[in-house]
């Protein structure tokens, strides 16, 4: 079985100033605190060695955070304590920005083993929706940039705001990239001009940790019921057209659930993780 990938977004640490990555209520339910975060790390398989060498590495699974908020180097000392790194997916026209890393903290969490990849150069707009060359140049402009910061040819990439099409894959082909990250929740992967696309399951604030244990032992429950949110949202996303984004926007302000000092599990029912997809 393919390895599970997960998609973090900001994990929020006592201390800090400015909050990390994106503002707003919809963004807002991507943000874990800290020791739900660190509960998450504990649902996982053990590293096996410590030696540790790649994200790609023993099948365990792999450990994705997209945007680029300012919190990832804290991020990065949470993994590292429990042997582990992950895929840091960058905005490169937010880096150096209020709630964004800097260029130092690329290259520190490349020098310190993580791996960097691209999410897109602007964050705006549907990529589904874009021009075949606004799409490469997306890509191209946002490689470029961290290949520059990091010193090394950039191949990862992640879709932002899931909003995937085959064409996406094929520009992100055309750049470069050879592994494409969506917020599909699957574990095939497929290959659309050699370019590997990779699905994802998204936490959320009212994530249990339950439900990271059972994705990362591989139960097939949790990933169905993931997939089945994913596919219901589907519906309601081309049943309502752009409609979907201000009325998903509308529902996370009206009940708070984005605020930090909201419980992670007081939610409505029936809620979990699902894909990253509304634009910001």
């Amino acid at each position: 079985m393919n390895p599970i990938s997960l998609c973090y977004h900001d994990v929020l640490v006592p201390g800090v100033e400015q909050e990390s990555g994106f503002p707003g209520a919809d963004a807002g339910t991507y943000k874990l605190d800290l020791c739900q975060f660190r509960d998450h790390l504990a649902q996982l398989p053990a590293v096996a060695d410590s030696k540790w060498n790649s994200v790609f590495d023993q099948h365990l699974p792999l450990l994705t955070f997209d945007d680029g908020g300012s919190c990832s180097l804290r991020i990065a000392e949470e993994l590292e304590r429990v042997e582990r790194r992950g895929i840091f997916f960058v905005t490169t026209g937010l880096v150096g920005r209020t709630g964004f890393v800097t260029e130092a903290d690329v290259r520190e969490l490349h020098a310190r083993g993580h791996m960097i990849g691209s999410h897109s150069c602007s964050h705006r707009g549907r990529m589904s929706e874009m021009e075949p060359e606004r799409i490469r140049q997306e890509w191209q402009m946002s490689m470029d940039k961290l290949a520059s910061i990091t010193g090394s040819a950039i191949r990862l990439a992640s879709v932002p705001s899931g909003y995937y099409a085959p064409k996406v894959a094929t520009e992100a082909a055309n750049s470069g990239i050879t592994h494409l990250f969506t917020q599909q929740p699957t574990i095939n992967i497929r290959v659309v001009d050699g370019c590997s696309v990779i699905g994802r399951y998204t936490v959320r604030r009212w994530t249990p940790s339950e439900s990271i244990r059972s994705l990362a032992n591989g139960e097939s429950h949790a990933r169905v019921q993931q997939r089945i949110q994913w596919e219901t949202r589907a519906v309601a996303k081309n049943l309502l057209g752009r409609r979907y984004t201000s009325l998903r926007g509308w529902y996370f302000r009206a009940t708070h659930s984005w605020r930090q000092d909201s419980h992670p599990q007081a939610q409505p029912a029936g809620v979990n993780g699902g894909g990253h997809d509304a634009s910001r």
